[in-house]
C-alpha cells in the first residue's frame, strides 16, 4: 500500500454488526406480525380463554423466535479486553481500544472500539465478520481482510481461527456450530407439530413433542459446548489477554429449553391428573376430545314415538296360492 498523506489507506468494507443483522430483524418483524395480528383477533375470545389464548400464543411464539433467531446471532461466546495495541501494519502508531471477539454459529464477529473513539486523527471503530458457514470460505474472507488494510488487532484476532493457525480451532469451531445448527433446525419443526397437535384433541402428544422441541434445542448448546473441551490459544495484547465466556444467545437458548422442558412437562401431568382443566386450558370441549358427539345429546318424544308404531290387526290372514 502506499501512503496518502502519511496515513495507510484503509478500503471500504461491508460490516456486520455482531448482535442484529438483515436476517434476525426480518425473523423478529415476521413473528412480529403474527403477534399482531393475534392480539387484533384476541377481543373476539369471550371469558377467561382470552387469557389463557394470549399466554399460550405468546410463549409459543418467543419460543420460535428464539430458535430461529439465535442461529444468526454472533455472541454465543464473547470477550473483550482493553489494551495498548499498535494500530496499523508497518506504522509505530499505538492506540488504546477495546478490542472484542464475538463467536456465533456462522463465524466470527472482531471489534475495535477507540477508547476515545477518536484518536490519531482518525475514528477507530470496526467491526468485521469472518464466516464459516457452507459456502463460505474463511481463509478467504480474512485473505480479503489482509488486502483491504484492516487495523492489526482485527487481523491479529482473525488469524487464530484460520484453518491452518497452530491453534487448531477452526475445525471445532465450525463442525460445532454446524451441527448446533441442524438441530436447532429439527427443534424449530418439532415445535411446528407440537403447536398443530395443541390445536387437536391430542393434547398430550403436544406435551411430548415440546419435549422434544427441547431436547434438540439442549443437543445444539451440548454441541456448541464441546469446543470448550479445547484449550483456546491465547490472544495477548500487551500484558492483558482477551478470554472469552459464554454469551446471551447461549444462555437464552438454555432458558429456552428449559421452558420446552417445563411446558412439556405441564402438559403431561395435567392431562393425567387434572385432564379437565388441562382441556379448558386449551379451550377443548368435551365433544372434541371424544369425538363421537359432534352432535351433541338426542332427546326423543316418547308420546310421538308410541303414537306412530304401526300395530297389525288382528284378522289378517295370508294365504299361498300356487301358480
Amino acid at each position: 500500500m502506499t501512503l496518502f498523506n502519511g496515513i495507510f489507506p484503509f478500503y471500504w468494507q461491508g460490516r456486520k454488526p455482531f448482535v442484529f443483522n438483515v436476517s434476525i430483524i426480518i425473523v423478529i418483524i415476521v413473528f412480529l406480525a403474527l403477534t399482531l395480528s393475534f392480539l387484533l383477533i384476541l377481543p373476539g375470545i369471550r371469558g377467561r380463554a382470552r387469557l389463557y389464548w394470549l399466554l399460550r400464543v405468546i410463549l409459543s411464539l418467543f419460543i420460535g423466535v428464539v430458535i430461529v433467531v439465535v442461529q444468526f446471532t454472533g455472541d454465543w461466546e464473547t470477550g473483550w479486553v482493553t489494551a495498548k495495541t499498535s494500530y496499523k501494519s508497518f506504522s509505530n502508531a499505538v492506540v488504546n481500544a477495546d478490542i472484542g471477539l464475538h463467536i456465533g454459529l456462522a463465524g466470527v464477529n472482531v471489534t475495535l472500539v477507540g477508547n476515545p473513539v477518536n484518536q490519531i486523527n482518525e475514528t477507530i471503530n470496526y467491526n468485521e465478520h469472518f464466516s464459516w458457514s457452507f459456502g463460505e470460505d474463511y481463509d478467504l474472507s480474512y485473505n480479503e481482510g489482509l488486502e483491504r488494510g484492516l487495523p492489526r488487532p482485527i487481523l491479529y484476532v482473525a488469524e487464530k481461527f484460520t484453518l491452518n493457525s497452530p491453534c487448531g480451532v477452526h475445525a471445532q469451531y465450525r463442525i460445532s456450530g454446524h451441527y448446533a445448527s441442524a438441530t436447532m433446525w429439527v427443534a424449530f419443526c418439532a415445535w411446528l407439530i407440537a403447536n398443530m397437535l395443541f390445536s387437536m384433541p391430542v393434547l398430550v402428544y403436544g406435551g411430548y413433542m415440546m419435549l422434544v422441541t427441547g431436547a434438540f434445542v439442549l443437543f445444539s448448546l451440548l454441541s456448541f459446548s464441546t469446543v470448550r473441551n479445547f484449550p483456546m490459544c491465547a490472544i495477548q495484547f500487551g500484558l492483558a489477554s482477551l478470554e472469552t465466556a459464554y454469551g446471551g444467545s447461549f444462555w437464552l437458548t438454555l432458558a429456552t429449553s428449559l421452558l420446552c422442558f417445563l411446558i412439556g412437562m405441564f402438559v403431561i401431568v395435567l392431562n393425567y391428573w387434572r385432564p379437565k382443566q388441562l382441556k379448558a386450558f386449551f379451550d377443548l370441549c368435551e365433544d372434541e376430545e371424544e369425538g363421537g358427539k359432534e352432535l351433541g345429546e338426542v332427546y326423543v318424544n316418547t308420546q310421538l314415538v308410541a303414537s306412530e308404531v304401526l300395530v297389525p290387526p288382528s284378522d289378517i290372514r295370508l294365504t299361498v296360492k300356487n301358480i
